[in-house]
């Protein structure tokens, strides 16, 4: 059913309820305005269609909230805290420069008319207003977090983090030797008059801002007014500057506090009234020209350049700040009051991150883990994987099986004589990767074809690297087809066979050939030789690289060919099941829920019976549990040591189950905007695995579980008789 199709029977406009119990009294049921007309003395009036769903940013915020969760919970390692807490500035940091510089550019392009419901049916500039609210909040919720729990924590855990008036004379030589030594000569100085104006400063760069005033006096005596000087902190030194202590702790120095601490030094004639810490987020949003473009890398490259000098969105600064300072800072960077942040503490929490690298001490993080690697059998013709995978599939499920049998997989791809084609998807890859390494290797003798996602966020400039060096090494590289990115996880190898037969042999995936990411990211991988399938991923490279459509995909689903109306008719059959009292069941897993369609078909599902059980890490516009709408509908999130990347997508299919994995959530962008792949896992003994041991289990899961409630708040999961954590338990899977 369309959005234009869609509407309320029996519920009355009101706001989204306080609590779970209020949430669901008013029962509510989507119709189809083409349905057969029924009489009725009095048209019932529609609720706001917005009551049908969740804000877009909102629900992101929200999944912020739940990483902040992470950190302030004390069962967490001390470390790790640190760490999320960073996660959670980080995640700030790509909300502010790509939503909310979004709305920003749709205000002043001047749209602001109300959007969809699935926004809230707000204005973008009504939208933006409680959004800066929540912003707000969070900030003080983050620093209230690294001053009154873990600050006092690391300090009475041995690792302290000082401030320039707290250091000893031991530590405090020792930092000025390595300011003049490693600081100084990378400083430039500025102040801000005619001759000297505003240093253009880098998306995210941290800076400091200076009051300053002439200590010489005019003819009459008095001192001159006062001036403004910048500082940028240099990026290529550490942030946290270890020190030497004499009682065995582990001290840092933020090296922003250092040169504060020599400013006067930089400003020999000058007063300093006041100095202070801050950081501006600029509009990271790419916008391409395809007309003006000589090619899509040309392009991006281009845009890059543009997206470190973006309009300013935010800035951060540091609480004590004159408010001189902060409104020539407003000034300068051309921003509403809202737009600035006050920090209770250190400017950029993502700093902290370099707290676990730089700190020995293993009792105050996770226990270390390595993944189980999946060892190939031993064969006479020394065949290894290919002729594993000629007898049966392999399905691993990252980073509890080791992520070296996919790198192998490419390797041997690279390696054997008997290859005589490989062709890969590369959208986000590590440096140094050994996949590019064998690709790179590969191209010397083998026909190899690489598609590289040029604008894969935020790795836009290492990937034109690859894609440079991949081209000198004699791959053919290609970026996909333009308008849509190519986020589909695909490595096909053709092979001439001792027996004569040339086979493909793929890796479909539900996460990126990073080798380093797939550490601590949860990830499906299947490798196989099943013709049926290794035809259809040669089909979509065709797709890749000449737009060739056509009916050849089955039986993978393929956006934006077949993706979308494919989920819609799975679900409708399910809901079809349902009302004909065969087994109907939906158990989901993604990292985001935001396709209104996709939504109604499973409010239409439920009100049928059809039970369904989600797993969204972050976003989700569904409203769950809502009498008449979506009672049968549960939600819930994980968020904890491992990211949940995985998606996998499970229907009863009236007692046939049909179970699928691949890289696309249930958002428009995935289903229309993308090329992306579902693949069925037709193996029983792997369907069953993920059936039962990996969703069984994420539904088990009790100790990092979080329920989604009708009014779109999250509560933590019944804790009921014993403790469960999903993640612990796929990791005791291991040692056993």
């Amino acid at each position: 059913m369309s959005a234009k199709e869609s509407l309320v029977e029996d519920g009355k406009k009101t706001s989204p309820a306080k609590n779970a119990k209020n949430a669901t009294k008013a029962p509510a049921k989507i119709v189809s305005k083409t349905a057969p007309k029924t009489k009725a003395k009095k048209a019932k009036p529609e609720p706001e269609v917005e009551a049908l769903f969740f804000s877009r940013d909102e629900s992101w915020l929200r999944f912020n909230q739940r990483v902040l969760e992470e950190a302030q919970d004390p069962s967490n390692p001390l470390l790790e805290r640190v760490k999320f807490l960073a996660i959670t500035a980080s995640n700030l940091d790509e909300f502010v420069e790509i939503r909310v510089a979004g709305m920003l550019q749709r205000i002043e392009d001047g749209f602001n008319q109300p959007q969809l419901p699935d926004e809230g049916g707000l204005t973008t500039q009504e939208r933006l207003d409680v959004l800066s609210k929540r912003m707000a909040v969070f900030v003080s919720d983050q620093y209230r977090c690294w001053n009154k729990q873990l600050l006092p924590a690391l300090a009475e855990s041995g690792v302290r983090v000082l401030t320039w008036s707290q250091l000893d004379d031991e530590a405090r030589a020792h930092a000025l030797e390595f300011y003049e030594n490693e600081v100084d000569p990378l400083l430039t100085p500025v102040t801000i008059d005619p001759s000297h104006p505003f240093p253009r400063v880098l998306n995210k760069a941290l800076c400091l801002g200076l009051l300053l005033r002439y200590k010489r006096r005019d003819s009459l005596g008095n001192k001159s007014g006062t001036v403004l000087g910048v500082v940028t902190v240099p990026r290529s030194l550490p942030r946290l500057i270890a020190l030497p202590s004499a009682n065995q702790t582990a001290d840092f120095i933020f090296l922003h506090e250092l040169i504060e601490s020599q400013v006067e030094s930089m400003y020999r004639g000058y007063e300093v009234l006041n100095k202070t810490a801050f950081r501006v987020t600029r509009n990271s949003n790419l916008y391409m020209q395809e007309e003006e473009s000589r090619s899509v890398l040309e392009s991006v490259r281009a845009e890059l350049h543009n997206r470190r000098k973006g309009d300013a969105v935010r800035l951060e600064i540091d609480s004590p700040a004159n408010e001189e300072i902060i409104e020539r800072l407003r000034t300068n960077f051309e921003l509403e009051p809202w737009q600035v942040f006050r920090t209770n503490g250190p400017v950029n929490l993502s700093r902290l991150m370099a707290l676990a690298s730089e700190v020995d001490r293993p009792e105050l993080k996770y226990t270390p883990f390595k993944g189980k690697r999946h060892l190939l059998p031993a064969d006479s013709d020394s065949e290894g994987i290919f002729a594993e995978l000629r007898q049966h599939d392999v399905m691993l499920h990252h980073p509890f099986d080791s992520y070296e049998t996919v790198v192998d997989f490419v390797e041997a791809g690279a390696n054997d004589a008997q290859v005589i084609t490989m062709k890969q998807t590369l959208y986000r890859t590590s440096k140094d990767s050994p996949i590019f390494r064998a690709l790179i290797e590969a191209g010397q003798t083998k026909d190899v074809t690489v598609v590289v996602e040029l604008m894969a966020r935020f790795d836009e400039d290492s990937n034109i690297r690859w894609a440079r060096e991949l081209e000198d090494a004699g791959v053919q590289v290609f970026h996909g087809i333009y308008g849509l990115k190519t986020h589909c996880k695909l490595a096909l190898l053709v092979r001439r066979d001792p027996d004569g037969v040339i086979r493909r042999y793929a890796h479909l995936g539900t996460g990126n050939y990073n080798p380093v990411t797939a550490r601590f990211y949860t990830d499906i991988s299947l490798l196989t030789s099943r013709p049926e399938i290794t035809r259809a991923v040669q089909a979509v490279f065709n797709y890749l690289t000449a737009e060739a459509e056509g009916d050849v995909y089955k039986p993978l689903l393929v956006a934006p060919l077949t993706l979308a109306d494919s989920i819609i008719e799975l679900i409708r059959r399910e809901t079809a099941h349902a009302r004909a009292g065969k087994p109907a069941r939906i158990v989901a897993k993604m990292n985001a829920l935001l396709d209104r369609k996709t939504v109604e078909a499973m409010y239409e599902a439920s009100q049928a019976g059809v039970q369904i059980d989600l797993i969204v890490r972050g976003m989700c516009s569904l409203r769950p549990g809502v009498e008449g709408l979506s009672e049968n509908i549960r939600v819930r999130s994980i968020v904890g040591r491992y990211l949940e990347h995985s998606r996998i997508f499970d229907f009863e299919n009236g007692g046939s189950p049909e179970i699928f994995c691949g890289s696309a959530d249930w958002m428009p962008r995935n289903l229309y905007e993308r090329c992306e792949v579902l693949f069925p896992v037709a193996d029983p003994k792997l369907a069953k695995r993920l059936r039962e041991e990996i969703l069984g289990s994420y539904l088990k899961d009790n100790a990092k579980a979080r329920i989604l409630l009708p009014d779109g708040e999250y509560v933590a999961a019944p804790l009921g008789t014993e403790r469960f954590s999903a993640q612990d338990y796929f990791m005791s899977l291991v040692s056993e």
